[in-house]
């Protein structure tokens, strides 16, 4: 597919008054670009992916989902400022998130989230919460197995444990928390009441390895909070830590190589990082936008540079050309699983198998587009030879497997065909097994009132659920729809909770 000088259109919103307008993302000088006209506050453009030809190979992974058959709201076509999710949201919740709070332990100048900030205190009670999650999970035709719950800073609630064991109880099988770690860092046995409780995995923020990047984006040096989470969570034998980097131009751009080095050598308890560009709250100066916006080929390139060529563009891909392999297991299982339909442009990410400190991207080894393309192949097979459909795939999957994989390169701990047979089979620890040695890299920029794209906001599978019965996709909440909510359900900032 070539890009062409425009490349779509579609709806955004006016930086100023937040007013739905007419938008194109289009191709210039190589990268792509967002532009908008609003009739009382003049023409905007912001960069919208840095590198054409990741955009271009990431488009065609778009995937068209089915939405939910049972939308919350109606849709007045007044996106973004509808939601609810409507009948006009493509994808249904893969992540559900929750702010138990907007209290926090922290006033970070990059955060649009707590309750100093706003002057009034949210925090859904414990009956509130067993609603918005089953709201998650009544979502047809698939419901939402993976909560995070968030804030402000979520451990400011006593009663955590109790909300992770609650949403434990009620069936969700993956359970996370976004925090800044300084509780889990102070207190060793508190990391093992979370763990006990049915916790998954900590989401810690992470801003780079050296204390300089922590002055400017958390206001004072956070790196040994961070660094004494890790090694509490490895002292108490629980493995799962993502490090979640906020990626501003100018500030920690120059640490992406050393954030992923730095979990390469914590690998047996750093399970990814997941970069976040900055998103912009507020009114911004056009020249602080253009010096401050990163995206992810910028990120890429950035890691391309900074790990001497281990990593690089061509070993990401956008989460929705993971669909095949989405479609293939549902005809595997025989029911339906969720879809990652989001938009290309909203997220991407790859894989490093860590040995000895080594950063081997899976693309180095392994022919990714040959694996999904055989998913496809077996997905059609099976429409074609239902009855016996099973035996020929594992005997496909048997001979072909092995071709797809370079044996001089893989890592030599690593089985890719055991690996697959056995998660075909339902074996859990095939997938913890391949969890202990690899690494996932991975990139979400959420969109701000510069860069809002109706076509992402539709087909997002990150979304908040609400105690008005709603549920709320990612960019449109924090945006939009974050004030009206809390202010709704808030007390004033002086009652504790």
């Amino acid at each position: 597919m070539k890009l062409k000088k425009m490349t779509y259109k579609t709806k955004s919103l006016c930086p100023e008054c937040h007013k739905t307008i007419d938008a194109v993302v289009e191709e210039k000088d190589n990268k792509i670009f967002i532009k908008k006209t609003c009739k009382e506050h003049g023409d905007f453009e912001d960069l919208y992916y840095g590198d054409a030809k990741v955009f271009e190979r990431f488009l065609k992974d778009k995937y068209d989902n089915t939405g939910l058959e049972n939308p919350n709201t109606l849709s007045t076509n007044n996106c973004p400022h509808d939601c609810g999710l409507c009948n006009n949201h493509k994808s249904p919740t893969i992540l559900g998130i929750i702010d138990v709070t907007n209290r926090c332990n922290q006033r970070c100048p990059v955060c649009f989230a707590n309750s100093e900030a706003c002057g009034y205190v949210y925090e859904p009670s414990l009956d509130q919460l067993r609603k918005m999650l089953r709201n998650l999970t009544n979502e047809k035709p698939v419901g939402c197995n993976a909560v995070m719950f968030s804030g402000g800073e979520p451990t400011m609630r006593k009663d955590l444990p109790d909300i992770i064991r609650m949403a434990k109880q009620m069936g969700f099988l993956y359970i996370l928390i976004a925090t800044n770690g300084i509780k889990i860092s102070k207190d060793l046995s508190y990391i093992t009441s979370l763990k006990n409780a049915g916790l998954d995995t900590v989401y810690l923020q992470f801003d780079g390895v050296t204390e300089e990047p922590y002055h400017t984006i958390r206001g004072f040096n956070a790196l040994p909070t961070k660094l004494k989470v890790i090694e509490n969570c490895r002292q108490m034998n629980f493995k799962q830590i993502v490090l979640v980097p906020t990626l501003i131009g100018g500030v920690n751009d120059k640490e992406a190589g050393d954030i992923v080095k730095f979990a390469v050598k914590n690998a047996d308890v750093v399970r990814g990082v997941n970069f976040q560009p900055l998103s912009f709250a507020g009114r911004v100066d056009n020249k602080d936008l253009k010096k401050m916006r990163i995206t992810q080929p910028d990120l890429m390139h950035l890691l391309e540079k900074q790990t001497e060529g281990q990593i690089g563009p061509d070993d990401f891909y956008s989460v929705p050309f993971v669909v095949p392999l989405n479609l293939f297991l549902e005809r595997w299982h025989n029911k339906r699983l969720g879809r990652l339909s989001c938009h290309p442009a909203c997220g991407s990410a790859t894989y490093i198998y860590a040995e000895d400190e080594k950063i081997t991207p899976i693309t180095k080894f392994v022919d990714v587009n040959g694996f999904f393309d055989l998913m496809k192949q077996l997905t059609e097979d099976e429409e074609k030879n239902h009855s016996i459909w099973k035996v020929k795939a594992i005997a496909k999957i048997i001979k072909e497997i092995p071709e797809l994989v370079d044996k001089a390169k893989m890592p030599k701990s690593m089985n890719i065909t055991k690996l697959i047979i056995n998660f075909l089979k339902g074996d859990a620890k095939a997938m913890e097994i391949f969890a202990e040695k690899s690494v996932m890299i991975g990139a979400m920029h959420f969109m701000d009132r510069y860069n809002f794209d109706c076509q992402r906001v539709q087909s997002c599978i990150v979304h908040y659920s609400t105690p008005d019965d709603r549920i709320i996709p990612f960019c449109s909440y924090n945006y939009i729809h974050r004030p009206i909510v809390e202010k709704k359900f808030s007390k004033p900032l002086n009652i504790e909770s």
